[in-house]
C-alpha cells in the first residue's frame, strides 16, 4: 500500500505539519509506504506558463511534473493537508494541481465531452480553518467548499471516493483539543487505508 501526502504550509512547525506527522505515523503502523510532498520545502513552482499549458495538450510534460504524476498513479490513498486561505487552497497547492492534473493524465476530452482518468483512486482532505465550523455551516460555506475544492475538482478527474474533514478554530483551541484532532485524522486515515486495502482483496 502506498500513501501519498501532499501538504502546503509555509511554517516549519505549523499545526498542519503536526497533522501530516500524525497521519504519516498511523500509515506506517499499517505497513504503508508513505511519500510526503511538502510543497514549500520543495520550493515548488506553482506558475503554469502558457508554453507549459500548450505543451501539455501535445503530451509534452516536464520531468518534475511527470514525477508527481507517477506518485499519484502509484498511490492507493492520496491525502491533502492544508489551511483554507480566502476560501481556497494556498496558492502553492493550487498551482501544484494546475500543473500536475494535466490533460491526458487527469482527464481527456473527446468530441467535446470530458472524462476523468483517475478512476479508482481514494482521496482524503484535511482542511484547517481559523474560523468556527458551525458558522461556516450556517452560511453554507461548508457546502461551497465541498462543491468546489473537494467534489467539483476531483470528481472531474474521475475520483469518486473522497472524504474531507474540516478542523476549525485552530487558533483558539487548547493543546488537548489539538491532540484530539490529530488522533481523529490518524483514525480516519487508518480506516481509509483499510478500506483501500480491502478493495484489492
Amino acid at each position: 500500500m502506498q500513501h501519498l501526502i501532499i501538504y502546503a504550509h509555509p511554517h516549519l512547525h505549523s499545526f498542519s505539519k503536526a497533522m501530516v506527522d500524525s497521519i504519516a505515523a498511523s500509515s506506517k503502523k499499517c505497513g504503508c509506504e508513505v511519500m510526503i510532498r511538502d510543497l514549500y520545502r520543495m520550493n515548488f513552482n506553482p506558475i503554469l506558463s502558457y508554453e507549459e499549458l500548450q505543451g501539455s495538450y501535445q503530451g509534452i510534460i516536464a520531468a518534475e511534473i511527470r514525477y508527481e504524476q507517477q506518485l499519484i498513479s502509484n498511490a492507493d490513498l492520496i491525502t491533502l493537508v492544508y489551511p483554507l486561505w480566502w476560501m481556497g487552497f494556498p496558492a502553492i497547492l493550487k498551482g501544484y494541481l494546475d500543473r500536475v492534473l494535466t490533460h491526458g493524465f487527469a482527464y481527456k476530452t473527446e468530441n467535446g465531452i470530458s472524462c476523468g482518468l483517475l478512476k479508482g483512486k481514494k482521496l482524503q482532505q484535511f482542511i484547517l480553518i481559523g474560523s468556527n465550523l458551525m458558522e461556516y455551516q450556517r452560511r453554507g460555506f461548508d457546502k461551497s467548499i465541498q462543491d468546489t475544492l473537494v467534489d467539483g475538482l476531483f470528481n472531474y478527474c474521475g475520483i469518486e471516493d473522497i472524504q474531507h474533514q474540516i478542523f476549525d478554530d485552530i487558533h483558539l483551541v487548547n493543546d488537548q483539543a489539538r491532540q484530539t484532532m490529530l488522533l481523529q485524522a490518524a483514525e480516519i486515515t487508518t480506516q481509509n487505508l483499510s478500506a483501500a486495502e480491502s478493495s484489492f482483496q
